[in-house]
């Protein structure tokens, strides 16, 4: 059972078993009697529902927070739940006066690093730990200095646990860098292997041309010219060779068409393992059924364009769908990218976008940007393929030869 649990739901998993723990004592505490220093005499602690309301309202921003921890993205209403979390174990130890609260600290400190910036996670430690200190002294009657040392105590374990959670988040952070490295890497052995594909059947083909071709050409001479110098049953012969060496020729003709038809890359095979296994991110591609591209440096640049968009999604737009639709028609590969994250007021052009720019453009393609606050980012993209650039070159010719 154990196995099938992720480090993060492990993680989840051991803070609100500590969270119901925690509830046993505090229970105690508030049924416990408590002798009134007036008189003496014994009440039972009625006031402790503030308590239980933060206990209460730390489990529920706990469990909030955690779930899916590392897998979807840390928005604003979180990193404010975040200040919630903390603030109820704080109130916890306040009205409990008790060091419950800082044992709960030590589990907010454990997710710190998943849902804040590194300063920003020990600023707000540091602070809980300042602010902890005159619930010492209130709750337990404690000197000022005592106080404090009291606090620099729990500072060490909440440390110990802060320092814990960043290296699980860092090693995280790895796996998933490895994970797309992986994916880039498989995408990219897929188009090398489409390319050893298609220039060995091009080699064939060529050799087939050049070499059965060349010989079967003259092989058919040298009988035509053996067909008028033979006579009689020899001529018959020759003739039947004759007809032969025609159909082979015909043949080889043929295998060498369908190879050089054949010699497309599949671009299906290719961009597919980009979109597997992508953390916080649903990448939904569309493909054509028939998805093949002739030119191998085309193809490379629709494999690298297709990595950025989905490195950019992850990294810079906060989306959790990316929907990724390709078409492609006689002249053009036509890419429609639209996510559902926070947007921008306006595009801005950092070294992603502008690498995809000067790729497309070095083969005559375009790419044009829409975005808006709360309205995601729109990338639509068009690639020429190299027939039709191909013919447009040969019309340019063609247009500059005619006045001559």
């Amino acid at each position: 059972m154990l196995r099938d649990l992720n480090h993060n739901r492990l993680l989840r998993i051991a803070g609100l078993f500590t969270w119901a723990v925690i509830g046993l004592p505090l229970l105690m505490l508030s049924l416990a009697p408590v002798e009134q220093l007036t008189d003496g005499g014994v009440r039972v602690a009625l006031d402790s529902w503030p308590s239980w309301a933060a206990w209460a309202v730390f489990g529920l921003s706990y469990a909030w927070l955690t779930r899916g921890l590392g897998e979807r993205r840390v928005r604003a209403f979180d990193q404010l739940l975040v200040l919630l979390l903390a603030g109820s174990a704080i109130a916890i130890s306040y009205y409990s006066q008790s060091g419950l609260g800082s044992i709960l600290l030590m589990i907010v400190a454990c997710v710190l690093p998943w849902l804040l910036p590194l300063w920003v996670g020990v600023a707000l430690l540091v602070a809980c730990e300042f602010v902890i200190v005159p619930v010492y002294v209130r709750g337990f009657d404690f000197t000022w200095p005592e106080a404090v040392l009291q606090a620099a105590l729990y500072v060490g374990f909440t440390g110990f646990a802060f320092v814990t959670g960043f290296v699980a988040h860092q090693q995280a952070q790895a796996r998933e860098n490895q994970r797309r490295l992986n994916a880039e890497l498989r995408a990219t052995r897929a188009l090398l292997a489409e390319s050893v594909r298609v220039n060995e059947r091009t080699r064939i083909s060529r050799e087939l041309h050049d070499l059965l071709g060349h010989h079967l050409t003259a092989l058919s001479l040298n009988l035509e010219i053996a067909s008028h110098l033979a006579s009689g049953q020899a001529q018959e012969h020759v003739g039947q060779a004759q007809t032969l060496a025609k159909l082979l020729l015909s043949d080889v003709r043929e295998a060498v068409s369908q190879l050089r038809n054949d010699d497309a890359i599949d671009m299906r095979a290719t961009l597919l393992p980009l979109a597997e296994h992508v953390p916080s991110l649903q990448v939904d591609m569309q493909l054509p059924v028939q998805f093949v591209v002739d030119d191998p440096e085309r193809a490379h640049v629709l494999l690298r364009c297709t990595q950025e968009i989905i490195t950019n999604a992850v990294r810079h737009s906060g989306a959790s769908l990316l929907r990724l639709r390709y078409s492609q028609d006689r002249d053009t590969i036509r890419v429609d990218a639209r996510d559902d994250g926070r947007g921008a007021e306006a595009a801005r052009i950092g070294n992603g976008l502008t690498g995809m720019r000067e790729r497309l453009a070095a083969y005559g393609g375009t790419l044009h940007v829409e975005t808006a606050p709360d309205r995601g980012f729109v990338l639509k993209l068009e690639l020429p393929l190299a027939d039709a650039t191909g013919l447009r070159d040969a019309a340019r010719r063609g247009e500059a030869q005619s006045p001559a």
